[in-house]
């Protein structure tokens, strides 16, 4: 089923995000912009969450509805390590990675809210 790669797909790329964003921290440099990295429709999963491969159906699943959610919310949170990060203040951008840091929580209830709907679709 579609469903389950694009899920899958997207718990590998959204758990690379934290080698990207410790990159970032420690060269100062990253290979987009604030504004791109904070909109939640811009990578592969987002464009498909956001687009018309799910119908009307899924979009109204209690899964759907986390998932969108906090897909979000990680987008922000990743925004703002980057702006930390491009900003000099790496201190608090790794406080934000760290796992008690806000990016940490909300990656870590991203990938729990996939894996259930993940599990949701194989009942």
């Amino acid at each position: 089923m579609v469903y389950k790669e694009e899920i899958m797909k997207a718990i590998g790329a959204h758990g690379q995000w934290k080698t990207r964003l410790l990159q970032a921290i420690e060269s100062g440099k990253f290979d987009g912009t604030v504004e791109t990295v904070r909109m939640d429709n811009q990578c592969a999963f987002g464009k498909w969450l956001h687009g018309p491969t799910l119908d009307a159906k899924d979009k109204l699943s209690s899964h759907y509805k986390e998932v969108r959610e906090l897909h979000a919310r990680f987008h922000e949170q990743a925004a703002r390590v980057v702006s930390l990060a491009l900003e000099g203040k790496k201190q608090e951008a790794r406080q934000a990675l760290a796992m008690d840091g806000e990016y940490s929580k909300v990656s870590s209830q991203l990938t729990t809210a996939m894996s259930a709907w993940l599990k949701s679709l194989a009942a």
